[in-house]
C-alpha cells in the first residue's frame, strides 16, 4: 500500500455504522467486556479528536478519543484504535496514532491514558502508568496501563479512579 493511497481525516457523524463493523471485525464479541469499553458505555467519544483511515471508498482503521476524569482536570482516554484485519501489518495504525495525538496536541489537551500492547505504544512515546497513580473501574493487567503527558506536569495533577468524564 503507498502512503498516496491511504487518506487519514477527521471522522464524519456519518462514519459510525462503518466504524462499528469495523469494531466488531477487529475485537469481536468479546469487546464489550473489556474494561477500556467500560469507560466508554453510554457516553459520546470526542470526535473532534478522532480520526478514521481509508482506502479507497473502504474504512481501514479508525481511532476515537474519550474524555475521562479522575481527582484532577479532565483528560483523554484512547480508543479503541481498530484496523480491519486486512490492513494490519501496513502502518494504518501507526498513521491513525500520529493523526490523533496531533489532533489532542493541538486541541491543548494535557495527558492520553490506554489500554494496550506496550511495545506498539511506546514508539509513541506512551509509557505505563506508575502503580496506584490511575485506577480503572475492572481488571487490567498493569504493564498494558499506558500514559502519555502531552503538556508538562499535566500528570502529576491526576489521581485515582477513572471514570467517563
Amino acid at each position: 500500500m503507498s502512503a498516496l493511497s491511504l487518506v487519514i481525516r477527521p471522522e464524519h457523524p456519518d462514519d459510525d455504522g462503518a466504524i462499528q463493523r469495523l469494531h466488531a471485525r477487529a475485537f469481536g464479541p468479546g469487546r464489550y467486556a473489556r474494561t477500556a469499553y467500560r469507560l466508554r458505555e453510554g457516553v459520546t467519544h470526542r470526535a473532534d479528536l478522532s480520526v478514521t483511515a481509508s482506502v479507497g471508498g473502504f474504512l481501514a482503521g479508525s481511532m476515537r478519543m474519550n474524555a475521562v476524569r479522575a481527582e484532577g482536570p479532565a483528560f483523554l482516554a484512547l480508543g479503541p484504535l481498530a484496523v480491519d484485519p486486512s490492513f494490519e501489518g501496513r502502518g494504518v495504525g501507526s498513521s491513525l496514532m500520529r493523526a490523533g495525538l496531533e489532533a489532542a496536541k493541538t486541541a491543548g489537551e494535557g495527558l492520553v491514558i490506554l489500554v494496550g500492547d506496550a511495545p506498539f505504544y511506546a514508539r509513541f512515546g506512551f509509557a505505563p502508568v506508575p502503580p496506584g497513580r490511575l485506577l480503572l473501574p475492572g481488571p487490567v493487567d498493569p504493564a498494558r496501563f499506558l500514559w502519555l503527558e502531552l503538556a508538562e506536569g499535566f500528570s502529576a495533577r491526576v489521581s485515582g479512579t477513572v471514570l467517563a468524564a
